[in-house]
């Protein structure tokens, strides 16, 4: 079994290119829009997808998903990346909080040596660690 996971967020051009560079991906399987945008954009580590990408188009869609989410002014999930080492937690942790969101500062859990919660950018939230 493998869980599918796709981004739907604006600027997907964008976001491409930053996602490869924080954690270190590469473009796998892509379809494009005739705008030049992605209507599906593979990015893999080591050859694995690891998530998709996709331009939001739709912006009745991203109500339903919002709506749906706020019970209790909650988000219902977050992405987890696990990283081999703190170096890549410390790169991807200072490219994510530009422009976005701290929720829990780089530290130690008892699970974990170092981790944080992020929203980037895109309104994404992450979970990252070593």
């Amino acid at each position: 079994m493998k869980l599918g996971a796709t981004l739907y967020i604006k600027d997907t051009i964008e976001a491409v290119e930053f996602y490869e560079e924080v954690f270190g991906m590469t473009l796998g399987y892509n379809e494009k829009f005739p705008d030049g945008t992605f209507m599906h954009a593979e990015l893999l580590k080591d050859g694995q997808e690891i998530f998709s990408i996709s331009e939001s188009r739709n912006d009745a869609f991203v109500d339903i998903m919002l709506t749906s989410s706020l019970k209790e002014s909650r988000p219902t999930m977050s992405y987890g990346i696990q990283f081999d080492s703190e170096d890549e937690v410390n790169k991807a942790y200072s490219m994510l909080i530009q422009g976005g969101k701290v929720l829990s500062p780089l530290g130690a859990l008892p699970w974990s040596t170092c981790c944080a919660d992020v929203v980037d950018k895109y309104g994404v939230y992450w979970y990252i660690a070593k």
